[in-house]
């Protein structure tokens, strides 16, 4: 008689030590620690906004282009409106678009990249004949047309609209990565026991690119903050509305930088430079965390002599 040795199941990490992992992983990159800090800054001038300014952004009741007080910690704009207010109820709007056109891109190219990958064929033809169209398209002039011709809600149109056309470059990506993990032996088990094509592509594929994933969604909101802020500064946002490309598209269109308000300008300009920094150093943090080939090697201490005293 012969024995049948049944192999032990892989053992799962609970989801509070998986989230220990990452939290250690964040906490041990430089450029992880300092993303987050910023993120975190910004999303918390966005959830409370007014106990941080506690001015209206539109009132107009002020006396025009004030100079740094108490009152007004940058001033005042042309039409008495106060700056600080502007900047800090603009962050909310910024971090809308970000996260939600971020998540929307990504999850467009996670099943399309990772579909025309798995399934092959015709599907993997159709797809990345989309992918390549989309891709060979100028994507910025593609959205002042989107943009401009487009009616409703301005931030919504904005939101779809980059959504629409720049989920392509990272489908390629995510197809190159799935194509690496077609026969590997894990799919090829899936396969035979009978896996229905979806839950593969979900359960089986998905969850082992989630590095690759992560750095996409906060490439993709990076893009976003700055595909948003530069149609907003060249009119094609809603000028009533409260955001940073609104408040450099007005400060252009007073000549903020000539008329001696400077501020005007600089303040949301360095805001989105910060927040643009934010994503980029999470974004290089979690390249370096999921490729070990990209961290930076550390110098190590040489190694003491034998019989060498601790003195």
């Amino acid at each position: 008689m012969t024995a049948t040795v049944l192999a032990p199941a892989p053992a799962r990490l609970p989801a509070g030590h998986a989230f220990a992992r990452v939290v250690r992983a964040v906490r041990s990159n430089r450029k992880a620690t300092a993303g987050t800090v910023l993120l975190v800054i910004f999303i918390l001038i966005a959830l409370f906004p007014g106990v941080i300014a506690h001015d209206s952004p539109s009132l107009d009741n002020y006396k025009p282009q004030l100079g740094f007080s108490g009152t007004h910690l940058l001033g005042t704009n042309s039409f008495g409106q106060d700056l600080w207010a502007q900047v800090i109820f603009g962050t909310r709007s910024m971090l809308e678009i970000a996260f939600i056109v971020g998540l929307a891109t990504t999850g467009i190219a996670v099943l399309v990249g990772v579909a025309a990958a798995y399934l092959g064929g015709v599907w993997d033809g159709s797809l990345s004949v989309l992918t390549d169209v989309l891709l060979v398209i100028p994507l910025f002039p593609l959205l002042i047309i989107i943009a401009g011709y487009a009616h409703g809600d301005t931030t919504w149109v904005l939101i779809l609209s980059i959504t629409a056309t720049s989920w392509s470059y990272t489908a390629r990506q995510l197809r190159s990565q799935a194509l690496t993990l077609r026969n590997r032996d894990f799919l090829e088990a899936a396969r035979v026991r009978g896996e229905r094509k979806l839950y593969v592509i979900v359960v089986e594929i998905i969850p082992t690119m989630t590095s690759l994933i992560v750095a996409s969604f906060l490439t993709n909101a990076l893009y976003a903050i700055l595909f948003s802020s530069s149609l907003q500064f060249i009119g094609l946002g809603n000028p009533s509305t409260v955001s940073w490309g609104t408040t450099l598209y007005w400060a252009q269109s007073e000549a903020a930088l000539q008329n001696g308000m400077p501020w005007w300008a600089l303040a949301p300009g360095l805001c989105i430079a910060l927040l643009g920094t934010a994503f980029a150093l999470l974004n290089y943090a979690f390249d370096e965390i999921g490729n070990p080939a990209l961290r930076p090697v550390r110098k190590q201490r040489p190694a003491r002599k034998a019989g060498q005293s601790n003195d």
